[in-house]
């Protein structure tokens, strides 16, 4: 009876450590075409050091597979030790993820599948990389301005600039309240937002659901607005 009683009990243990390790785990498996011999470095943050996770050499494979344990989703880069200089960044989660590059064009050409929140940083990145262009415009015409001292025209593009920054500001209020229930929504608040009006920070604080604001960027997003707030 003994003998039922510990096996029942090691097979419970066995079943929640599995349940622990498959909810818990990243797995990234890549092809970098082109790519025939170096090390791939799986990498993020911990506190303010950039730190490798995972690695993995390849020797006439252009495949890998590239794990870590997580709590919650967060950003992710995956480095070659040959292309210091690039990287591809994503929002890494738990389950699998597919990462496709190309070795001549590593970052601009990786396509990443898989994520939900990558799925929804790109959707944000494609209109926000308009604002920014728009924004190096107005730097340049700025500029122009100023070399032939045409203060009636600096005035005007220095207003219109700081509409085009208000925009983007509630534009980004906006996208993370549409998605309060993803890691994203504390994300670019924190990446986008750290200089905008404590009101917006505190808005998208506000809308988060419950398990966003225990995750990564929540608690985070939290600390950020608590250490504002001490200063003032």
């Amino acid at each position: 009876k003994m003998k039922k009683i510990f096996s029942s009990l090691f097979i419970i243990t066995l079943l929640i450590s599995c349940s622990k390790n498959k909810t818990g785990s990243m797995v990234v498996n890549g092809n970098i075409d082109g790519l025939k011999k170096g090390t791939v470095y799986l990498q993020k943050y911990k506190d303010t050091l950039l730190v490798s996770v995972d690695s993995v050499q390849l020797n006439g494979l252009n495949t890998f597979v590239l794990v870590d344990e997580l709590e919650s989703p967060e950003i992710y880069f995956i480095t070659l030790d040959k292309k210091a200089d690039e990287r591809i960044t994503f929002f890494g989660e738990k389950g699998e993820l597919t990462v496709n590059s190309k070795l001549d064009k590593f970052s601009t050409s990786a396509k990443i599948t898989g994520s939900k929140n990558q799925e929804k940083l790109e959707e944000f990145n494609d209109i926000y990389r308009q604002f920014n262009s728009k924004q190096l415009d107005f730097i340049k015409e700025k500029f122009e301005a100023t070399k032939i001292n045409d203060t009636a025209a600096l005035s005007n593009i220095e207003k219109n600039e700081a509409n085009l920054i208000e925009r983007k500001y509630y534009y980004t209020t906006n996208f993370s309240i549409q998605n309060a229930d993803k890691e994203i929504a504390p994300y670019i608040a924190l990446t986008e937002l750290y200089n905008a009006n404590i009101k917006l920070l505190d808005t998208v604080n506000n809308s988060l659901t419950n398990e966003i604001k225990a995750s990564k960027y929540g608690v985070e997003l939290e600390k950020f607005i608590n250490d504002i707030r001490k200063k003032e």
